[in-house]
């Protein structure tokens, strides 16, 4: 085994770094994960990246999904990345819901980067894609916050959140209320007042921004529950089976979707769309869109906005070469490695 002492040699004589969930947190702070979906979501808009659209396994209690993308940052990156989804394991077998790696690649000799264990990357890119949408979206006076989902990704939204909005108060929804308990104490810890709530439209109605992150497959989200100038990001929907946020709610709603093509096949939105609430073209942009100015963010105080978030591989490969940056450049501290073989 090697460290990073490859670091100074040139990029062909490189180790493939070995990277585990704990060096991933370690060498990433709430400002870095959000600077690197900014940075990859620009790239996208100015056409510096490009992801084809995800593959989908079944496995026997969950499915496998298969990301990939390429992205010309100050060098040339591909990243692929192979998640299982098996939301049974925290309590059936005391294991994450998600679990994968992330393969990191030169885009411009095919040499492998690194490995990296891609449950911090999946949960911290996707929280900070919805803290990157809100500052569009999101009135920026927000102080209320409802977290629907009170799992590892309820804790990672509302953590990237308050990174770009003033929240002092939240609400905690799950199925599972004692998960939702268990959310309110630990966040009000961090400095956030939080409530557990049972009465789901009630905590609605109160809240500036809603957080949707479940595994839904029955939307529980509807548009009486919602008051005007919600800022609201669906992220639970992540498959075609997923539905969080009823039909006639999407319609009410400025829609901003990550990957419009995407949403359309596998987020909130395809649901509306089957339902003839909506078609492609209400749809007032693309994530990629609002970074690069393409496009307007919120329009109107009083208007509702939704984010729908099906999570786009452009993510992975900017958050994945940012941490392979990271590692180089601070080789002490990180226990990793091993060779090409």
């Amino acid at each position: 085994m090697t460290g990073l002492s490859g670091a100074a040699r040139p990029p062909e004589a490189r180790d493939t770094l070995i990277l585990s969930r704990r060096d991933v947190r370690g060498l990433m702070d709430p400002a870095a994960w959000l600077q690197a979906v900014d940075d990859g979501f620009k790239a996208a808009w100015e056409g510096r990246a490009s992801s084809p659209s995800p593959m989908a396994i079944e496995g026997s209690g969950g499915t496998f999904h298969a990301k990939g993308a390429s992205l010309s940052l100050d060098g040339s990156f591909v990243a692929l990345k192979l998640n299982g989804n098996f939301p049974g394991n925290p309590d059936k077998l005391g294991l994450p819901t998600i679990q994968g790696a992330i393969l990191l690649c030169d885009g411009a000799n095919g040499s492998l980067l690194a490995v990296m264990d891609s449950i911090e990357v999946t949960l911290r890119r996707t929280a900070a894609a919805t803290a990157l949408a809100a500052r569009f979206l999101a009135r920026p006076q927000s102080r209320s916050i409802l977290v629907c989902g009170c799992g590892e990704q309820g804790a990672a939204q509302l953590a990237a959140l308050r990174e770009v909005l003033p929240l002092d108060r939240g609400f905690a929804w799950d199925r599972n209320a004692r998960k939702a308990e268990l959310f309110a104490i630990e966040a009000t810890r961090t400095g956030i007042e939080t409530q557990a709530v049972v009465e789901l439209a009630v905590a609605a109605r109160a809240s500036d921004v809603i957080v949707t992150c479940t595994t839904s497959r029955s939307p529980f989200l509807d548009a009486s529950m919602v008051s005007r100038g919600t800022f609201i990001a669906a992220v639970g929907a992540d498959s075609p089976e997923k539905n969080e946020v009823q039909p006639e709610l999407m319609a009410k709603a400025q829609v901003v979707a990550d990957v419009l093509d995407q949403c359309a096949e596998m987020g909130d939105l395809r649901h509306a769309i089957r339902a003839g609430k909506m078609c492609r073209d209400d749809v007032h942009a693309e994530l990629a869109e609002l970074v690069g100015g393409g496009k307007p963010g919120r329009t109107s105080d009083d208007r509702i906005t939704l984010f729908d978030s099906t999570g786009t591989a452009l993510q992975d490969v900017a958050a994945a070469a940012l941490i392979y940056r990271r590692a180089l450049a601070d080789p002490d501290s990180l226990a990793i490695a091993f060779g090409h073989g």
